[in-house]
């Protein structure tokens, strides 16, 4: 690392924090292989604690977990997105990661409030007619706290931790260099450089606080014929990068079950309304709530539901959610062909083996169509196909793993309402939905007329591009490019051979020419002769080894 991944200066004491923590958990192996320990001037230099040892009692899962909760909200996130990728870690570290929660202390007032008032340059407490300056709640990035505007509207105000900036976009830029690094090792299959770059994308953007209400208003949109489902309205002349003040929800919080049952509310009615919300986001609008758990969601009168906190979402191309469409009616109707070319085409690799992965497959579906539909859990569906890609090497797209985490969070919320809850009957409607879209008349005449049409501007625009073509050539200014993938390596690595096999030739023909002349020339030689045959076979001694070394040393 310290010789190819520069690091800023400003980094270096943030860098020696980290490793310091990795130590003192036991992965002092990692800091040194990472070479860490270098840069910041050793191990002793890093840490004060004492390091932890591999037989004291944790499991190399739990430690992970710890350390990363104390890095901070940088890495707790990480470790959130992780604990998503079956295709990338065993399922201990999977299971350990899911249980990261973020460890803050609140802030008090005045601390609070320095970055937002400097913003909009107005004192908070005068801005509204009751604020209430114990937090409501708080998180790794904001504090909550509830308030009333001079016109009367109940409201929360979302205000960020100040400080918090430079800290995360230097863990970003650390989380960066490991990513370049890891890539330059050999582990580019792994998408390293896509997952950190896709990560501080998320991160910063759930950083401007101003994001968390447009998302709110996107969603509120799609939602407004919807009586049941409710987003908080956003107070655009309060909100900025470092505050959001959005309606105060109410109703009862959807982590206290027994709130929601002593509220007289329908357990499996709200189950239902909220699985159709959400996968209308995923399916329908490709926009979604990407962090859909019972502390995000409050029930109300005539099983209404509130979504809160849309700072963390999920978008997909129409390309990325016909395959996921593809890929879900590939099980049901036992197409194993089809949906392991759909997962080698989300891996990107030329390395995977379609024959054994098409097997494995298989085998993968025979034992869910061996499973009661009632019993069969979309999302450990859905895990353990992303298990099969893990074992043979193959992982997958930033914005796949979103959505995993959306269905798990979706069915896990819907199977505590409801224990008969059936995730793949909910999806059903709109898988159907979108398969007929994709195949109805009006769908299919859409597209020959796109074709008709497409067709005809080529016919008509080529005899143009011909004759571009042709004065193109005529003035001499055509070029033709090739570019052969990976093409000039290849091409020094044949250069290399070529030269070691024409010193082989000279070796040898050095070697046989000096005996020739010592043989035709009998026991007696003349001073010159011999100086030449003596020369002829220092020569070929010598490019030996030089032949020999260069042979090793390229392994």
């Amino acid at each position: 690392m310290s010789a190819g991944i520069p690091f800023a200066a400003q980094d270096l004491r943030r860098l020696a924090e980290i490793s310091g923590i990795l130590i003192a958990h036991g992965f002092g192996d990692l800091v040194r292989q990472l070479g860490a320990d270098k840069l910041v001037g050793g191990i002793r230099k890093v840490t004060h604690r004492e390091p932890a040892s591999p037989d004291h009692g944790l499991a190399p899962e739990e430690r992970l977990r710890l350390a990363l909760e104390e890095l901070g909200p940088t890495f707790v996130k990480l470790g959130q997105i992780l604990s998503t990728r079956a295709d990338l870690l065993p399922s201990a570290y999977i299971a350990e990661l899911g249980r990261l929660r973020d460890k803050v202390r609140t802030l008090d007032w005045e601390d609070l409030i320095v970055e937002v008032e400097a913003e909009l340059g107005i004192s908070l407490i005068d801005a509204f007619d009751a604020l209430d300056t114990t937090p409501l709640a708080a998180g790794s990035i904001a504090q909550v706290h509830r308030a009333r505007l001079k016109t009367g509207e109940e409201v929360v105000l979302k205000i960020r931790r100040p400080g918090i900036v430079p800290v995360i976009e230097a863990d970003l830029r650390l989380i960066g260099r490991l990513a370049s690094l890891a890539e330059a090792e050999g582990l580019g299959r792994f998408r390293p450089i896509e997952i950190a770059t896709e990560f501080s994308r998320s991160l910063r953007s759930e950083l401007d606080l101003a994001n968390e209400c447009r998302n709110a208003e996107r969603v509120a949109t799609s939602f407004a014929d919807t009586p049941y489902i409710r987003i908080p309205a956003v107070y655009w002349q309060w909100s900025c990068e470092n505050m959001n003040v959005q309606d105060h929800v109410t109703g009862v919080p959807g982590s206290d079950l027994a709130a929601v049952r002593a509220a007289g509310l329908d357990l499996t009615v709200l189950a239902r309304r909220g699985a159709d919300a959400v996968l209308k986001m995923i399916f329908a609008d490709r926009f979604y709530h990407a962090d859909p758990h019972p502390g995000n969601v409050f029930y109300g009168p005539g099983n209404g539901i509130s979504f809160i906190d849309f700072g963390m979402v999920g978008q997909l191309t129409r390309q990325r959610r016909d395959e996921v469409v593809d890929l879900l009616f590939g099980v049901v109707e036992k197409r194993a062909d089809k949906v392991a070319e759909i997962l080698l085409s989300w891996a990107r690799t030329d390395d995977g083996d379609p024959v054994r992965l098409t097997a494995e497959v298989e085998r993968f579906i025979d034992r869910v169509h061996g499973v009661p539909l009632g019993q069969l859990h979309l999302s450990r569906m859905i895990s353990d196909l992303v298990a099969v890609m893990r074992e043979h090497r193959l992982a997958l797209p930033y914005d796949l793993t979103m959505l995993i985490k959306a269905f798990i969070s979706l069915e896990g919320m819907g199977r505590e309402l409801d224990p008969d809850f059936d995730m793949v009957s909910a999806a059903q409607p709109f898988l159907e939905d979108l398969v007929w879209q994709r195949s109805g008349p009006g769908t299919l005449l859409r597209r020959a007329r796109e074709g008709v049409s497409d067709g005809f501007g080529l016919m008509t625009e080529l005899p143009r591009d011909l004759r571009k073509l042709l004065d193109v050539a005529q003035t001499g200014r055509l070029k033709l490019h090739i570019e052969l993938d990976q093409g000039e390596r290849y091409l020094k690595r044949f250069d290399r051979l070529m030269a070691r096999l024409t010193m082989g030739v000279v070796i040898a023909a050095l070697i046989i020419g000096s005996s020739i002349v010592m043989a035709a020339s009998g026991n007696e030689l003349s001073i010159g002769v011999s100086v030449f045959a003596l020369l002829g076979f220092f020569g070929a001694v010598t490019g030996g080894i030089w032949l020999l070394w260069a042979i090793w040393r390229d392994r």
